[in-house]
């Protein structure tokens, strides 16, 4: 999504946009490295915005659903890494005693 007058450079984005202030919104950039960043989401005015911590939702799902048993993490990934990526989340598998 190109944004003007704007070169941020990142893996992953969420663009958060309240109904009254369009077409201005919050950009949350982050990298593969990082945390997801956690964001108020915006509902109908009046009501109280929730706290999404997107971080701790995904952690969750992937623990309840058992995706450690279901992915084979010996695999290289189906997009590949950048080099330095790739060996982040090679040390990282390792450490979970995954690779």
């Amino acid at each position: 999504m190109p944004i003007l007058g704007n070169q941020i450079k990142s893996d992953y984005r969420i663009l958060v946009s309240h109904s009254e202030s369009r077409p201005k919104a919050e950009l949350y950039p982050f990298g593969l490295q990082e945390q997801i960043p956690a964001f108020f989401l915006p509902i109908r005015r009046g009501d109280t915005e929730p706290f999404v911590d997107l971080q701790i939702l995904l952690h969750g799902v992937y623990e309840r659903a058992g995706f450690d048993l279901a992915i084979d993490y010996n695999r290289e990934p189906v997009l590949p890494l950048g080099e330095v990526d790739a060996a982040w989340v090679y040390e990282l598998l390792k450490e979970q005693g995954l690779r």
